[in-house]
C-alpha cells in the first residue's frame, strides 16, 4: 500500500506542469489497429526521406531502420527512455492539428549536433538545440510534402520545432494513449542511436482516415446565421398553425443565389501586358532583423562586436521584394547553403497598410 509520498518522477512531472503517471496504467495502447497500420505504411515509405535529410545535413552516410509503431501511454513509454532526453515539439497547426513531437537520447542529440557543427565533444547549448530543431524541421517538412501528396490536403502545417534537453519525467507527452514510432539510426560512429516520433491519438486518427481516402476531419463552429434561422423557425412554430393564428413562416421560400467569387479569367490583352514584365529582375531580400544605433555606437564597432536585433530566436524572418514585405519564412539549410522556407504570404491588406 502506498504511504502517500510522491515519487521523484511524480515530483518532476508536477514541477514541469505535465500530467503525472497514473498508478497501475499499463504500457499497452488502446488505439485503433487500422490507424496504426495506415501510419506504419506511410511512415515506412517516408523513412527514406528521414535518412536522406540526415545524410545531407550531417555529411555522414546515415541509414535508418524502421520505424516500428505501437500504441502506448505515458507510463509505458517513459519506461523505455533514458533518464535524460532531447524533446522537440513540432505540433501540427493546420490540416490535422494536434500533438506531434520527437524524442532522442541525449547522446544521439550530441552526435547529430557534433556532425552538423563539425565539432567534437559538443555541449547541448542553445546553438546545439537550434541545430537539432532544424534537423527535425527538415524531416517534418519532407513528411508534410509526402502527406499532402497522398491525402490531397494542402493546408497541412506544423509549428517551428522547439528543442529542449530535459529529464524524461518532465517531457510533455500527449495525454491518454498515443502512437509511438521508433527509428533505429546508424550515424557511422559505431554507436546505436534511436529516435522516437510521437503522434497524439486524435492526430493519428485524422491522418490515418485521410490516408485511407476518408478525407480530413474538420470541426466547424456552429454558424450564427443558422442559429438565427433556427430561432426564427421556432418563433414561427409558436405563431403558426399550432394555435390557429395566421402569420406562420412562409412556405414559398427560395434559396439565395450568391454570385460566383471566382476571379474572371484574364483576357488576351491582360495576358500580353503581364508578359511584357515577366523577365524584369526584382531584388529579393531576406531580413533577419533590424536595430537602430547612434552614429557614435556605429563608429565604435569593431571585430567581435555583437549587434542585437529586434527579433527573437525562432521568429519568422521577413521576405522582401524591392524592399516591400511580401512573405515570412523560416531559415533552412540546403546542401550547406542557407535558404528560406516560406511559411506565410502577407495579405494584400497588410501590404497596402505598409505602403501607407
Amino acid at each position: 500500500m502506498s504511504d502517500g509520498a510522491l515519487s521523484q518522477d511524480e515530483i518532476d512531472a508536477l514541477l514541469a506542469g505535465v500530467d503525472s503517471p497514473s498508478p497501475g496504467s499499463g504500457g499497452g495502447g488502446g488505439g485503433s489497429e487500422d490507424d496504426r497500420k495506415a501510419m506504419q505504411t506511410f511512415l515506412s515509405g517516408a523513412s527514406g526521406g528521414v535518412a536522406s535529410n540526415l545524410s545531407t545535413m550531417t555529411g555522414a552516410q546515415v541509414t535508418v531502420k524502421g520505424p516500428e509503431l505501437s500504441w502506448t501511454d505515458r507510463d509505458g513509454f517513459l519506461g523505455t527512455l533514458p533518464d535524460t532526453v532531447t524533446v522537440i515539439k513540432a505540433d501540427y497547426t493546420s490540416g490535422f492539428p494536434g500533438e506531434h513531437l520527437f524524442l532522442m537520447p541525449e547522446a544521439t542529440a550530441k552526435a547529430i549536433a557534433a556532425l552538423m557543427n563539425k565539432e567534437e565533444n559538443i555541449e547541448l547549448d542553445e546553438m546545439a538545440m537550434s541545430v537539432i530543431g532544424e534537423v527535425v524541421s527538415q524531416i517534418v517538412g519532407s513528411q508534410i510534402t509526402d502527406m499532402t501528396n497522398k491525402t490531397g490536403n494542402k493546408s497541412i502545417a506544423s509549428s517551428p520545432p522547439e528543442a529542449a534537453n530535459v529529464p524524461k519525467a518532465t517531457a510533455a507527452l500527449p495525454g491518454g494513449n498515443f502512437l509511438e514510432a521508433a527509428y533505429d539510426l546508424n550515424l557511422g560512429d559505431g554507436a546505436a542511436h534511436k529516435i522516437w516520433e510521437i503522434f497524439g491519438s486524435q492526430v493519428t486518427g485524422n491522418i490515418a482516415k485521410a490516408l485511407s481516402g476518408g478525407g480530413a476531419v474538420h470541426q466547424a463552429a456552429p454558424s450564427a446565421g443558422m442559429g438565427a434561422m433556427g430561432g426564427m423557425s421556432g418563433m414561427g412554430g409558436m405563431m403558426g398553425g399550432g394555435s390557429g393564428m395566421p402569420g406562420g413562416m412562409p412556405t414559398n421560400v427560395q434559396s439565395i443565389q450568391f454570385p460566383s467569387l471566382n476571379s474572371p479569367a484574364p483576357t488576351a490583352q491582360e495576358q500580353a501586358n503581364i508578359g511584357l514584365i515577366m523577365d524584369v529582375f526584382m531584388e529579393m531580400t531576406v531580413e533577419l532583423g533590424r536595430t537602430r544605433k547612434l552614429i557614435k555606437e556605429i563608429l565604435s564597432m569593431g571585430e567581435g562586436t555583437i549587434i542585437e536585433l529586434d527579433k527573437l530566436a525562432g521568429e519568422p524572418v521577413d521576405i522582401l521584394v524591392n524592399h516591400k514585405l511580401i512573405a515570412k519564412g523560416e531559415v533552412v539549410v540546403i546542401d550547406e547553403n542557407f535558404g528560406v522556407r516560406v511559411t506565410e504570404i502577407v495579405s494584400p491588406n497588410e501590404r497596402l497598410s505598409d505602403m501607407n
